[in-house]
């Protein structure tokens, strides 16, 4: 919402960026929730488990993402 003010856009465009925002959001949980799923079928060292492979993770699904990042420029 704060970028949308910032940014001045209008309706049609606020609602679009809403709607990807959200898409990306729900893509990142299905994505997220996915690897967990197969980090539960995997052996992963008992000081690995829990939330320190979900860190773990999240640290590399944001390097993933942040490839996107140079495409658009």
């Amino acid at each position: 919402a704060l970028l949308v003010q910032r940014n001045k856009y209008d309706l049609g465009t606020s609602l679009l960026y809403s709607v990807a925002a959200t898409l990306g959001f729900l893509l990142a949980l299905l994505l997220m929730s996915g690897i967990r799923e197969r980090l539960d079928i995997c052996r992963v060292p008992s000081a690995l488990k829990g939330t320190p492979i979900a860190l773990i993770m999240a640290g590399l699904m944001s390097l993933a993402f942040m490839a996107f990042r140079g495409m658009a420029a």
